[in-house]
């Protein structure tokens, strides 16, 4: 039974359900499926122009080490969330409901679908700008914001139309992106040893240190975090989802930074001059291969980063009124509209401090809320629309939005009014994370016995005489 026929049929059984995806999802991925659907989700153009932000601004191999331990810190909150997903069935943002509150939780998803319309906006420019390029280069013809329309107006026909086809064909991109990424390494290094990358001068006047690097790193796995628990909820596991997701996410985010900083460190060695987080300078220097690459995986992420959205907002907002297709053109339209702003791409850094901003509390809290408070379980009052325990006041946990808030000025002063030592994500997190549970603890709002896990699909109740 595919995944459409499954929430159909529960929600011919089940009020709370949504025949068009709402409700718990029983998975029956293995390990190395999950692991490759992540390893395939994140092998695109944005993480990897990511490093090319941080060359020259620090070392080459900082900058590495640096990728490395971001990716492992981010992944860890990344698979805890997405193992909440595998325990429960429940999408990220409808697990938020948990600690957010029924009603509470609306204010995270309108948070998401902003950040997950950012992320829209930047793949189909960056899918733009290289189609340009390349028409360019062949015909003499420039116009790219008309090609970033067209590329995200494809992205919205396969969002509502070939999603699923898309989910098949992206594993074998993420293979193509590998080829050409052992080609990438092999002509840089090819051409210059390791030591000239060891050596390489470094421009302290770009603004980059060595924890302003670290945020960036730790925001790129955030940004992912948003759609963990969609993603894990189709393993048949936790271990597959756990190490599915933390093996596949790691790699895939240190393989594809790592060539985004070697790529442009090889540019700075060969004396060319270098525009970070741009496409076109590392496809001028690599081919056209590379090109369609960028155009691929652009294609396929964007078309689940769009269906991401529309799930969020059917997720939160269940009732059989609530219609994929009418939300689709709405959500695409937007899209469509924001991809015509080219200078979005002058702004990423601070758009991955906004994602950094708005969701790494919300993060902390769901984490103490899921593990600790609840002691890792919720059960299916979270289903509901109104009442039962996750009603608190008037449908809102104020301990949660008070929590929230407070974690977002954190991390606006941290980032913008003073110098850090130790960066803006890590603290955040960590003050949200004892300031919440803090809360909880003095209000005596901690299950005291351990209840059992719950998977809440009905028929999983069910098979524990619950």
């Amino acid at each position: 039974m595919s995944l459409a026929q499954s929430s159909k049929h529960l929600s011919q059984n089940d009020p709370t359900i949504n025949a068009e995806g709402y409700g718990p999802i029983k998975g029956t991925l293995s390990t190395g499926r999950i692991g490759m659907i992540w390893l395939a989700a994140n092998l695109v153009v944005t993480t990897l122009l990511t490093g090319t932000l941080f060359i020259p601004g620090v070392s080459w191999q900082l900058a590495l080490g640096l990728i490395c331990l971001g990716s492992v810190i981010g992944g860890i909150v990344l698979v805890l969330v997405g193992n909440m997903g595998t325990r429960t069935g429940l999408s990220t943002m409808s697990l938020t409901k948990g600690a957010f509150g029924l009603r509470g939780a609306y204010l995270t998803t309108i948070a998401n679908v902003v950040i997950l319309m950012g992320w829209c906006w930047v793949q189909a420019i960056l899918a733009g700008v290289t189609v340009n390029f390349l028409v360019e280069q062949t015909f003499g013809f420039s116009n790219p914001i008309l090609f970033s329309v067209l590329c995200q107006t494809l992205v919205v026909s396969l969002a509502i139309f070939g999603h699923k086809g898309i989910a098949k064909v992206e594993p074998w991109l993420a293979l193509i992106i590998l080829l050409i990424m052992v080609y990438i390494f092999s002509v840089a290094f090819k051409a210059h040893p390791i030591s000239d990358f060891i050596h390489m001068n470094v421009d302290e006047g770009l603004g980059w240190n060595g924890m302003t690097v670290l945020d960036v790193v730790i925001a790129t796995a955030i940004s992912w975090t948003v759609l963990s628990a969609e993603f894990n909820r189709l393993a048949k596991s936790q271990k597959a989802g756990v190490i599915g997701s933390g093996v596949g996410y790691v790699i895939s985010t240190v393989l594809s930074m790592s060539l985004g900083a070697t790529a442009i460190a090889y540019l700075v060695l060969e004396g060319e001059t270098v525009h970070s987080f741009d496409p076109t300078t590392i496809v001028a220097a690599f081919g056209a291969p590379l090109a369609i690459v960028i155009f691929l995986s652009v294609m396929a992420t964007n078309t689940m980063v769009m269906y991401g959205m529309i799930s969020s907002i059917m997720n939160i907002a269940p009732s059989d009124k609530v219609k994929f297709i009418p939300i689709a053109l709405f959500i695409g339209a937007i899209s469509i509209i924001g991809s015509s702003w080219l200078a979005m791409l002058d702004q990423f850094t601070s758009f991955l401090t906004l994602v950094g901003t708005l969701f790494l509390p919300v993060f902390a809290i769901m984490i103490v809320d899921y593990y600790i408070v609840h002691k890792g379980s919720y059960d299916r009052d979270i289903l509901l629309r109104r009442g039962g325990k996750y009603w608190y006041q008037s449908g809102i946990n104020i301990a949660a939005l008070t929590v929230w808030i407070i974690g977002v000025i954190i991390s606006l002063w941290l980032t913008y009014s003073v110098t850090s030592p130790i960066g803006a994500t890590v603290p955040t997190f960590v003050i949200s994370f004892i300031l919440y549970l803090g809360w909880k603890y003095l209000a005596k709002d901690i299950v005291k016995d351990k209840p059992l896990s719950l998977h809440l699909l009905p028929e999983e109740l069910e098979s524990r005489n619950i």
